[in-house]
């Protein structure tokens, strides 16, 4: 058994690595793209935002498919799918058309909550935290890999790239079919089949502590996909001078070096995802309980604490980042993305080492309500950020106006002592687990 859970993880997170290769590819080759077909920043943040346009409602349908139909069958379709849009988008040179079907091939972020399902229904609840950042921090590497590889091996010549990881996504969907198993034991996968249902789903959607989580979320996951969309960007615009000045002079050039700054906050992020998993893990073993207002009795309470440590951290490292853009100095600027990226892992790696917890017999639901809406912000963080009195700016914006917020909404959420799942907007009478 021991085997087979390990060989599950291994399928899930292999899947979710070339997913997240797919998703950001067009990040990965936005410099070139926007050299080609003359885009201006107002445009060049458009592309980058609409990388994650089909994720909020696509993450909540692919949730509630993996509690219905299985994780393996979900997961081999979303590939598929992908994968094949991906090679047609190889042979456009319309750049409407290119621009839709990079949309549709952004549906491969979806996969993470499939994923999320799948290792729930395999892992017990000690080891949840571990094994969850195990596969989302795997997994989110192929975002940073995009950025720092894909332009090294195929140069601006974006349509290759497009080609090559579309096919080799219909061969993952084969291999994920043949040998995905749903679950560990049949019961556990007839639990998740039945509440699957719309009562089920509403009773997620409306309680408090679900749209705590959704929006932690949103601070950490919808924060890194919103980074690694723009910053390619971000750096290619906002320190070209300096990019200039360390040789970089063309556009293949220019591409390489924004790609490789940018990648800094995808790695970090996504490599030490597994240690934040670790973390809440550890919290939970020592009963950790340091910050206040947050419930301390609760069976899971210190990883509550865990995921609120990392979310005023994350506060604190986006407003720094628009500081050290307003410096100009590009080495500053590279050393906050690292320290926010460490932030953002411990904010991914928190979150989900609660939602299986919290909602044991829906994960799939669960985790595309939380994994779904949270990543519309990953559309709305670049707006802001190309939308500013300079490219600096919207870091700072985003920390006060929606961070803040948040986090203090989390706050409240988290205070109740007594099954904070049983709190929401509708009476648990009408939102009824059970059901």
């Amino acid at each position: 058994m021991k085997t087979q859970k390990v060989e599950q993880l291994i399928i899930a997170t292999v899947g979710f690595f070339w997913c997240f290769l797919m998703w950001f590819s067009t990040a990965a080759f936005s410099p070139s793209i926007a050299a080609h077909y003359h885009l201006s920043i107002k445009a060049l943040g458009l592309l980058a935002s609409s990388a994650i346009w089909m994720a909020p409602i696509g993450r909540i349908v692919a949730g509630w498919a993996s509690d219905r139909f299985g994780a393996p069958r979900t997961f081999a379709a979303v590939l598929a799918v992908c994968g094949l849009v991906s090679v047609a988008s190889a042979y456009t040179t319309d750049y409407t058309l290119l621009f839709a079907e990079r949309i549709i091939v952004a549906v491969a972020g979806v996969s993470f909550v499939v994923g999320i399902q799948h290792v729930a229904q395999w892992f017990e609840d000690h080891e949840i935290g571990t094994a969850e950042g195990l596969y989302a921090g795997t997994g989110n590497v192929g975002a940073g890999a995009g950025a720092l590889v894909l332009p090294r091996i195929f140069g601006t010549d974006y349509h290759a790239a497009f080609l090559w990881l579309g096919a080799i996504a219909v061969l993952l969907a084969a291999w994920y079919l043949v040998r995905g198993r749903a679950a560990k034991t049949a019961a556990r996968r007839e639990v998740a089949r039945c509440r699957s249902n719309v009562r089920g789903t509403v009773f997620v959607w409306s309680r408090y502590i679900a749209i705590a989580l959704m929006l932690a979320y949103a601070m950490s996951f919808g924060l890194e996909i919103a980074m690694n969309a723009w910053l390619p960007g971000y750096f290619s615009r906002g320190f070209h001078a300096a990019i200039l000045a360390l040789g970089f002079t063309s556009v293949a050039g220019l591409q390489i070096a924004a790609g490789t700054f940018a990648a800094v906050q995808s790695f970090t992020a996504s490599l030490l995802r597994p240690f934040a998993g670790f973390m809440s893990d550890l919290f939970q073993r020592r009963g950790w309980t340091p910050l206040p207002f947050i419930a301390k009795s609760l069976p899971y309470a210190p990883r509550l604490h865990w995921l609120g440590i990392a979310l005023i951290l994350i506060t604190l490292g986006t407003a720094g980042l628009a500081a050290a853009g307003l410096s100009g100095s590009l080495h500053l600027s590279v050393a906050v993305l690292v320290a926010l990226g460490v932030f953002i892992s411990f904010g991914t790696g928190g979150t989900f080492a609660l939602v299986p917890l919290l909602f044991p017999d829906r994960p799939g639901t669960a985790a595309g309500f939380i994994g779904g809406v949270s990543t519309a912000a990953g559309i709305i963080y670049p707006l802001f950020f190309a939308g500013g009195p300079n490219i600096h700016t919207g870091y700072f914006t985003v920390a006060v106006y929606m961070f803040l917020p948040f986090v203090l909404f989390y706050f409240w959420a988290a205070r109740h002592e007594r099954h904070p799942e049983e709190h929401g907007l509708l009476p648990i009478s009408l939102a009824a687990e059970n059901a």
